[in-house]
């Protein structure tokens, strides 16, 4: 053992070691590469030891088991064969584990994922702590991969096929009472008695193989088996529409390894592991890893940010309700709100009991904690409380004139620094601050509905927004589980900014006689979560209807609204909120099989019939939101393409195994983007003209990403 060895061994006088992986200088415990020689010396020299009785793998960090593997590791590969052996000197140094002739126990407290889980599948036994920061999964289909060190192998064979599938697919990951009653840990116990109860399992010898339930016993017949790899595979083809090839590849994996016998089913997962590593959609998806781990640890600006004992929350309906759920839920911090009833308030009080409620049915809570948060949240119809409140999120109407109304209020009734956010979708904050007594203490905070889903916040300051006021605001928000980026207050900011033309785009195709779903199915086809139609259908078609104009305003008639919006509004058609849009709702049996409201198109007077291909009608989509993409860069509204891709993908869905809008354009050249659009311009009109921006990165050949290394040089990533 080294002095800067990651695994230390103590010897009891029981003859039982224990071993704490504890990563030098890092915060959490990640698997590098050049940690398997020093692991199988930490083992030999626990076996110098005659009278060994077993071993115990636990973590030295406060809060993290291992993370996974050091994603930075992958992306350093440059061959199908490197990745390939990456995984296989993993598999080995797991099947050394797996070998021992003592027991080894793995006590976990805190995360436990991706190749941190596959050391704990190789041990004989694994426990770990009921702490709410304990949690297990094999995330690695979110970055394109499949577990690559005995996973794909190993977990079936302990919880069944059924299961493992689909933790595998899903990349989810499980508390610990989850992962007791699924198999995957022997037991859950209080984190004071954590490493005494893995004592206690190393005392009781080698366990034999784990007996599955009855159902997977099942399913182990041979045309039971084949069923469930074929309905996995076409229920995974119909949610990824071949868009995410390692789903396909952990299910062809896994039948193999079940089929032909564990060495073969290793050898098909290096393998395959090898060849999804140098495929473009996992270093897209590593790409926005690597983006997101930085964000976290950057400053929110040249500013500490100030401490939040309090917030204040104006407004109780949908969006009121999501902020004051995530700001005491997840930040943990009492929440007051205002509203100008009290059924708005109770409103906003229900968005937080039935999220808990949820929680309480999963057994992720119990009713005395779901009481104990929901203490933290309070409200009414005037501002008693406030004047202890340190920042305050408005959530009122898209009223100008209103949210004026409430700067002037909230100055009035708290404190002389406390923030006042404004979740505007769209009004400058320049002008929602006119007037202030304390401007620099005023801000843009723009969430995406729904807000406990969406994991992305705008932060919009004005000019003479305080750098405090701003590292204050990205604190809150990363406290409440977001991903903040900071964009420019000009008008629609920026991911209304490229949403609109996109949503735009549909409507005229929409008025070229397209039928609805065609649309919405060619976009999906393209890889967003749900069409452009049915994505203005859930946002509200009343709430689009007031962006556009002030967008039109700004920025000319590119962003003219298609005459669809007006008759479409004009027949009281707000959306989902109201039953009544572009689809039917009244009468939906299934959830997710919607049908497009014939009635729609004797309005808009129209006979659908398809007439473009999906290709077609998403490159017209597509086009618009890249193009708008790049003048947000060129302008300053986003402050790099990193943050222009993060928020497109957190904010609106866009394909995240394109990596966002700039690294897609790098990805399919500059050159041919511009090259497309002066086509579309040609047949379709002068809003698909290439912008400047793109048009001389074309002719000089420029990225809007240097080099890989870019974005992939982050020495913490893990997964």
């Amino acid at each position: 053992m080294t002095p800067t060895s990651a695994f230390h061994l103590q010897m009891r006088p029981d003859n039982i070691g224990v071993i704490t992986i504890n990563v030098p200088g890092e915060k959490i415990n990640t698997l590098k590469a050049e940690f398997a020689a020093q692991m199988m010396a930490t083992i030999a020299e626990a076996r110098r030891n005659a009278q060994l009785v077993g071993l115990v793998l636990i973590s030295g960090k406060p809060d993290s088991f291992i993370a996974g593997a050091d994603i930075s590791m992958i992306d350093r590969c440059r061959s199908v064969e490197e990745a390939a052996g990456l995984s296989r000197q993993g598999q080995e140094v797991m099947a050394s584990l797996a070998a021992l002739p003592v027991p080894l126990v793995a006590a976990i407290h805190g995360a436990c994922l991706g190749g941190g889980l596959e050391l704990a599948l190789a041990c004989d036994a694994r426990i770990c702590s009921l702490d709410d920061k304990t949690r297990l999964g094999l995330p690695e289909v979110q970055l394109g991969l499949l577990p690559g060190t005995g996973g794909t192998q190993r977990l079936p064979r302990l919880i069944g096929v059924s299961e493992a599938l689909t933790l595998m697919l899903s990349g989810k990951t499980l508390r610990a009472e989850q992962a007791r009653r699924l198999g995957l840990v022997d037991e859950a116990v209080p984190q004071a008695i954590l490493l005494q109860s893995a004592i206690e399992r190393v005392l009781k010898g080698k366990a034999g193989p784990a007996t599955l339930p009855t159902r997977e016993r099942l399913i182990q017949a041979p045309l039971a088996r084949h069923a469930l790899f074929a309905f996995a595979k076409r229920q995974t083809r119909q949610k990824t529409q071949g868009n995410y090839p390692a789903a396909e590849r952990i299910i062809e994996v896994v039948r193999i390894g079940l089929e032909q016998g564990a060495r073969s089913g290793f050898d098909a997962e290096a393998r395959a592991f090898g060849e999804l590593a140098m495929t473009p959609e996992s270093a897209a998806l590593r790409s926005l890893f690597f983006a997101t781990t930085a964000m976290k640890k950057e400053p929110g600006a040249n500013a500490q940010p100030r401490a939040v004992a309090g917030v204040g929350v104006l407004g109780g309906g949908m969006m009121g309700g999501g902020i004051a759920s995530v700001t005491a839920l997840n930040a943990g911090l009492p929440v007051r709100i205002r509203d100008v009833s009290l059924s708005g308030v109770n409103h906003a009080l229900q968005h937080s009991w039935e999220r808990l409620s949820e929680k309480v049915r999963r057994r992720q809570l119990n009713p005395a904690q779901r009481q104990q948060q929901m203490a933290r949240l309070s409200g009414g119809v005037d501002y008693q409380g406030f004047s202890r409140r340190d920042l305050i999120i408005e959530a009122v109407f898209e009223d100008l004139a209103l949210k004026r109304q409430m700067v002037s209020e909230v100055e009035q009734h708290c404190g002389p620094q406390t923030i006042f956010a404004s979740n505007t979708s769209s009004l400058p904050i320049a002008e929602i601050a006119a007037g202030a007594q304390r401007p620099e203490n005023i801000i843009g905070l723009h969430y995406f509905s729904p807000v406990e889903k969406m994991p992305l916040v705008e932060v919009i300051p004005h000019a003479v927004t305080s750098a405090e006021t701003i590292a204050t605001t990205i604190e809150l928000a990363r406290n409440q589980g977001k991903t903040p980026i900071v964009v420019a207050d000009r008008a629609g900011f920026y991911v209304n900014r490229i949403l609109t033309p996109y949503i735009n785009e549909a409507m005229r195709c929409l008025l070229e006689g397209e039928p609805i779903e065609h649309i919405d199915r060619a976009l999906v086809a393209f890889g967003f979560p749900v069409g452009p139609i049915q994505l203005l259908d859930e946002v509200g078609i009343d709430v689009g209807s007031k962006i556009v104009p002030i967008l039109q305003q700004a920025y000319g008639e590119r962003f003219a609204a298609p005459a669809a919006f007006e008759a479409v509004l004009q027949d009281g058609r707000k959306g989902r909120k109201n039953g009544k849009g572009f689809y039917l709702y009244h009468s939906m049996r299934w959830p997710g099989r919607k049908k497009p409201d014939p009635t729609l198109y004797k309005l808009l007077q129209l006979e659908p019939k398809e007439q473009q291909s999906r290709e077609q009608i998403a490159g017209r989509c597509v086009m618009m939101m890249l193009n708008e993409a790049a003048r947000c860069l060129e302008e300053g509204v986003i402050r790099s393409a990193r943050d222009g891709d993060v928020g497109a993908v957190f904010g609106i869905g866009f394909p995240p195994f394109l990596g966002g809008p700039f690294r897609y354009m790098d990805r399919t050249s500059i050159a041919s983007v511009v090259n497309t659009l002066s086509n579309l311009m040609q047949r379709q009109g002068d809003r698909f003209a290439p912008c400047e921006a793109l048009q001389q990165r074309a002719d000089n050949e420029r990225k809007f990403y240097i080099s890989a290394s870019e974005v992939n040089s982050h020495k913490d990533s893990a997964g």
